[in-house]
């Protein structure tokens, strides 16, 4: 779209009656950020109330007609979602205004790629537009939802602000307080009196040099709520309530009520049953009926699984045990997907395993040759091994010759579990049916019958490279070592579905540029590196995270190191820095590793956090030397075994990981440091 333009949502898609609106932008400096908001509006053009100004600490209409939802890490940067079902929006809101704002005197000019992107209730991108030169503004109305008739409509504005938010709010009604109350607020156990500040809705904001107020992101002036007014203003309106600027997470579904069974060993019927499974082939006949089935039932989930593979949105048809013809003895794919849009048919056929069984390779290639033939699009394989990056889990050939090529895609069902819980517990699919469908789907593949549980076996080469790395007789080039540094890949991938599907964003293996590009080369090095030192390494990139999240298996020990360095402050005093962060990690586990990182990379104070408790003061440097950032690290004992016993390797490292981000990482967000940081330039 063009600025200005505008279109009909009905004309683009049948799936229009809920959408999500995406504002996206990158970053040069690779920490450019924004907030992003939505004003519903009356005919006159004005807000009913300040309730009808939604932020990221309200998030959620109570009529669920808009949702902020959860930002997405991109290549570049990050997306922000919001979520709009156009059937609950109430008739009296003409407009509904989507806009961002930057804070602490940035300005959009600084971002690059600045657009929206309209996608309707299946996930299918209907619109795009891109955003000019925004030059110094802080604020900008990206696009509108706007009514005309029965049907709703999108306009392209990119309309900018130099007054910030401020100015945004005042033109469509939102009240701007500008009176001389002060704000009291308890930092290190003294009370210190603000200076007073303007506010939009209740949300304080700082004078940029211009004048212009700017969104202040501290939230400094949120500690306690404001005085009242008195004397003879005692009658007059009283200013609403200061909304809290800290973020909060979504929170999964409330724990259902206790049921009315005589005793514990009653199990509640489920919908898909898994106590009649009692062979391979059983397990991948009712995985595989169950998935279809659901993907069919709720389109945003089978839409979320098939569109990574280039299928169309559209109307969505699944089938198992096809009989297809292949020679003299005919083919039965586990299942065929097929979807229609525009009377065009986009057919997979769909592979299956469970448990421990590998994917054959003559059996994908059958279903490559009958998928050519027919004109097919794809063969999908699915199966608790994750596909590494740029190679194959299995090789097929694939004649070039044909004029109809036939892509090969593999799904693991820790993908799987990792959609439908994004979607269950962060992003909703709609009606409470829907969710009870996934919900059931979920239990179905957690459950230790099934078969789906995702990676479970380092593989036969894991036992000889301990052994090897144990008694030093493991050498560089061994190709067992490869095998190992794959299967720790594969694990690491697992991980981050595992995390990014109970926080509700997305968690990436962070690849140093040192190592270079190429996947083969890189795990070569690690290979190599894995035979000298005896150690598996890999960082995580964890959304609104000060630092990467960093998994380490020393081989030679037997123990798992999960860390994680953030750099100090720009300014204040090194001993309120320490003092702080000991304070924030109060509810951390007492036998945390803390570690003061010293200029020129030699080692700093390290301890406990026990020990460091009393005395914070044992963290500063002798001698005076400068700080450049702390490294905190939980220690763990890994297990032995490559299966799936409670004590194997990959247990321990998930359970490792899950025990660092919730005990240690979440006192570490990145809001609190952006606030931690205004506070110190402020001199507080």
């Amino acid at each position: 779209m063009i600025k200005g333009s505008n279109t009909a949502l009905s004309a683009l898609s049948e799936n229009a009656g809920s959408v999500i609106v995406s504002l996206g932008w990158s970053s040069p400096a690779g920490d450019g950020d924004a907030d992003v908001s939505v004003l519903l509006l009356g005919r006159d053009g004005k807000v009913r109330s300040d309730a009808d100004f939604y932020f990221y600490n309200n998030p959620v209409a109570a009529d669920g007609s808009v949702h902020l939802l959860d930002k997405t890490p991109t290549e570049d940067g990050n997306e922000d979602r919001i979520g709009f079902d156009l059937t609950a929006v109430p008739p009296e809101v003409d407009r509904m205004v989507v806009a961002a704002s930057r804070y602490e005197g940035a300005h959009f000019g600084e971002l690059d790629d600045l657009r929206v992107t309209l996608s309707d209730a299946v996930g299918e991108t209907l619109l795009r537009f891109t955003v000019g030169d925004a030059g110094t503004v802080s604020a900008i109305i990206f696009g509108e939802l706007y009514r005309r008739g029965d049907e709703w409509k999108f306009r392209a504005v990119g309309q900018g602000y130099d007054s910030g938010l401020a100015g945004l709010a005042t033109d469509f009604g939102v009240d701007v307080d500008d009176d001389a109350e002060t704000a009291v607020e308890v930092v290190d156990d003294m009370a210190v009196t603000a200076a007073p500040e303007p506010a939009v809705n209740g949300r304080p904001v700082a004078v940029a040099p211009g004048g212009a107020p700017e969104p202040d992101p501290s939230g400094a002036l949120d500690a306690v709520p404001a005085p009242r007014r008195s004397g003879d203003e005692a009658g007059a309106r009283r200013p609403a309530a200061r909304p809290r600027t800290a973020k909060k997470r979504a929170a999964p579904p409330s724990t259902p009520p206790k049921s009315l069974a005589e005793n514990d060993s009653w199990k509640p019927a489920r919908l898909f049953p898994v106590s009649a499974l009692k062979s391979d082939r059983d397990r991948e006949m009712r995985a595989t009926s169950v998935l279809l089935s659901v993907m069919t039932q709720v389109p945003r989930f089978g839409r979320r699984l098939t569109a990574a593979f280039g299928a169309p949105s559209g109307r969505m048809e699944t089938f198992t045990e096809v009989s297809l013809p292949h020679g003299d003895t005919p083919r039965r794919p586990d299942g065929v997907i097929r979807i229609e849009r525009a009377g065009k048919l986009w057919t997979a056929l769909v592979e299956t395993k469970t448990n421990g069984n590998p994917l054959k390779a003559d059996q994908v290639q059958a279903y490559m040759d009958i998928a050519a033939r027919r004109g097919y699009e794809a063969v999908i394989t699915l199966s608790n091994d994750v596909a590494l990056e740029g190679s194959p889990l299995v090789d097929v050939r694939i004649d070039r010759r044909r004029k109809h090529q036939v892509a090969l895609w593999h799904l693991s069902w820790a993908e799987v579990a990792h959609q439908a819980q994004m979607l269950i517990r962060h992003e909703g699919v709609g009606n409470a049916a829907r969710t009870w469908l996934l919900q059931e789907l979920l239990h179905y593949l957690q459950h230790e019958n099934s078969g789906c549980h995702g990676f479970q076996n380092m593989g036969s080469a894991w036992v000889p490279v301990r052994n090897g790395i144990s008694d030093e007789t493991l050498c560089q080039g061994d190709p067992r070592a490869l095998e190992v540094v794959e299967s720790w890949e594969r694990l690491v991938r697992q991980v981050c579905l595992r995390l990014g599907g109970e926080l509700g964003q997305k968690v990436l293996p962070a690849q140093r540029a040192r190592r270079g590009t190429d996947p083969e080369a890189r795990r070569m090095q690690l290979a190599d590196r894995l035979c000298t030192e005896g150690r598996l390494q890999a960082e995580l990139r964890v959304e609104q995270a000060p630092g990467l999240l960093t998994i380490g298996a020393d081989l030679r020990t037997g123990r798992l190191r999960t860390s994680i360095e953030f750099p100090a402050p720009e300014q204040g005093y090194p001993l309120t820095w320490v003092k702080r962060l000991v304070r924030r990690l109060a509810e951390a586990p007492a036998d945390l590793h803390v570690e003061t990182l010293v200029e020129g990379g030699t080692g700093g104070p390290r301890g406990t956090l026990e020990r460091l408790r009393p005395e914070p003061a044992d963290m500063l440097p002798k001698g005076g030397a400068a700080i450049t950032g702390f490294r905190l690290s939980l220690f763990k004992n890994m297990g032995n075994s490559r299966g799936n016993a409670e004590s194997s390797f990959i247990r321990s490292v998930d359970d490792a990981v899950h025990r660092f981000h919730s005990t240690v990482m979440v006192h570490l967000d990145a809001p609190a440091a952006r606030r931690t940081g205004a506070r110190e330039r402020a001199g507080v």
